[in-house]
């Protein structure tokens, strides 16, 4: 059990990295299969300063709750503890996630190593600043993003691979486009206020 020492300490890290996370910003896993996988995503997402986690888990792996999801230790254990300090959700199916996003006007890009949808970019050379509410979908580790996320979707984001390996695990590609997507979002956020309209001056 931790003391209240500790627990004020974390407190205080919570409330020093808050302004640095970045707002609007949702990462969705769909129908993993490995819960090390989910964890090892959920701990990019706290590390990173995404707001939130989604997970489409059809097979109900996962407690619909986000109290008792937190409580897991195979989840708490794979995240490194992660999921005590971020906020996941759960939905049954890839629609009632969509759907879920769209009726918070989310837009929503997919990742793949192939070449997916009706725009496709290069994680370096993509401009991920352009909409104001962002879910980024990362594929299951067997079939990689559903065809009717694609659809969905107004980007296909590709991480390019220039060695003989084509593909690479969830939590590093979500590692690696997360980090690029936020690196973008936060710079973005230090120069300018979301209030209505993109192109008004940050006041500090």
């Amino acid at each position: 059990m931790e003391s209240p020492v500790q627990k004020s300490s974390k407190r205080q890290r919570a409330d020093l990295v808050k302004p640095y996370q970045c707002k609007n910003l949702i990462a969705v896993i769909e129908d993993p299969h490995d819960i090390k996988n989910i964890g090892t995503v959920i701990r990019n997402v706290c590390a990173l300063g995404v707001e939130k986690t989604y997970i489409v888990d059809p097979r109900k792996a996962l407690p619909k709750d986000w109290q008792e999801m937190r409580t897991r230790s195979s989840l708490s254990g794979t995240s490194a503890s992660a999921i005590k300090w971020s906020f996941v959700k759960r939905f049954d199916s890839s629609e009632d996630c969509l759907a879920h996003l769209e009726k918070n006007r989310f837009v929503s890009i997919v990742t793949s190593p192939h070449v997916k949808g009706r725009e496709n970019v290069v994680l370096h050379e993509g401009d991920f600043t352009t909409h104001h509410k962002l879910a980024v979908w990362f594929g299951s580790e067997s079939r990689g993003i559903s065809d009717l996320v694609v659809k969905r979707s107004v980007l296909c984001v590709n991480i390019p691979m220039l060695g003989m390996i084509e593909s690479l695990n969830l939590g590093t590609t979500s590692g690696i486009v997360l980090y690029e997507i936020t690196k973008q979002r936060r710079a973005y956020q230090r120069m300018y206020k979301y209030r209505g309209k993109r192109g008004r001056k940050f006041v500090a």
